[in-house]
């Protein structure tokens, strides 16, 4: 096939994603126009796993103990801290009733710290409603009762409000936003929604909703105890159990600043990456995808117009503006930075670069996280 109708196809393919996630965006699940009103709505357990988190914690259980509209229990996990995250936490929440904190028994073979503390909290929880809640995500005033609406008149089991992400520094501004672009973009949530594929869905562990009866049904961290994406593993072994998952729109309720800077940006997708794809065939294929979409176009763009080769320009052209477009659309709408979008090919590249390291060190044994090993 000709170089110019190579493009052209990648560049019709880009547009029609980013024309897919517009499409998306109308079908996601937002806050409800009518609230539940407090009485009817189900008790909720917020359950936090901090392990060295003495400088995130403090504003995250504040604007946790600042929610109203819901009966609320609200339970930290010291998960062998080696800062002040325990003192930190007594000092936010200073004698209130409705906090508890609890210390992390060691880990156990066969599982990750995540998925352990998580477990020993929702062990812990009295709630009709578990909220897994990461100890740098900071909520919204009436967050708790808004994603509670969403979980129960949404008629799911388990629920995502995916947070608004917030990113300093070129490095977080062009990685970031490929969480909230790539999901918008490539799954299509009503079909997933109803289908019985257990790779048709999503999940974010920085804020997860999930009835405690269907938690322990579709049998909670436990089924995912060694899984480095524990997230969307939970959705998965829900959907397996034959409960509804969902995802929605949290950039109003939640704030999320997941890294800070490259160094801590680097180590977080290193040790998780080498499992996002399944294997290391299918990492290589998607990233060749991604960048015949997303990287051969503009590059197409380039050499067409140092060359005098109109056909091929304009086909780049087409498909870098489409794809533009799209990562424009998901920065607009989800409270990220849509000047950052023309990077987009540039964001592509670091992805298929962090991805490469995270599956070198996997074949080194040298990932970790935390100060954990990460088998």
């Amino acid at each position: 096939m000709p170089a110019t109708a190579v493009v052209a196809v990648a560049g019709v393919a880009a547009t029609a994603l980013s024309v897919h996630s517009v499409l998306n965006w109308r079908l996601l699940r937002k806050t409800p126009a009518t609230a539940t009103p407090e009485a009817l709505r189900p008790s909720v357990s917020v359950l936090i796993p901090a392990r060295d988190e003495s400088d995130r914690l403090g504003p995250t259980l504040e604007s946790v103990l600042d929610q109203a509209g819901v009966a609320l229990e609200v339970i930290v996990l010291d998960d062998g801290s080696t800062d002040d995250t325990a003192v930190t936490a007594r000092s936010v929440a200073d004698g209130d009733r409705r906090f508890r904190l609890v210390t992390g028994r060691p880990l156990p073979r066969g599982w990750l710290g995540k998925p352990h503390a998580c477990a020993q909290l929702a062990a812990e929880a009295t709630g009709e409603v578990l909220v897994f809640l990461d100890a740098d995500v900071r909520l919204e005033p009436g967050a708790l009762a808004a994603c509670v609406d969403m979980l129960v008149q949404g008629e799911v089991d388990l629920l995502s409000p995916y947070p608004r992400q917030v990113v300093e520094g070129t490095a977080e501004r062009l990685v970031q936003p490929l969480l909230q672009w790539s999901w918008l973009t490539f799954l299509p949530l009503r079909l997933a929604e109803r289908s019985r594929h257990e790779s048709m869905t999503a999940g974010n562990g920085q804020l997860i909703l999930c009835r405690a009866d269907a938690y322990r049904a579709a049998g909670g961290h436990g089924r995912v105890r060694g899984e480095v994406i524990e997230d969307v593993a939970l959705a998965r072994a829900f959907k397996r159990a034959g409960l509804r998952v969902g995802m929605a729109d949290g950039t109003p309720h939640a704030t999320c600043r997941m890294y800070d800077g490259w160094a801590e940006l680097r180590e977080g997708y290193a040790k998780s990456l080498w499992r996002a794809f399944g294997s290391r065939t299918g990492a290589v294929a998607v990233l060749a995808c991604l960048v015949l979409l997303y990287v051969v176009p503009p590059l197409a763009l380039v050499v067409g117009l140092a060359a005098r080769r109109r056909d091929l320009a304009l086909a780049g052209g087409v498909g870098y503006v489409g794809a533009v477009l799209g990562r424009a659309h998901a920065a607009w709408r989800t409270g990220g930075h849509v000047r950052d979008a023309p990077t987009h090919p540039v964001s592509v590249l670091v992805l298929a670069h962090l991805t490469r390291e995270s599956w070198r060190r996997k074949r080194l044994g040298a990932l970790s996280w935390k100060g954990r090993p990460v088998p």
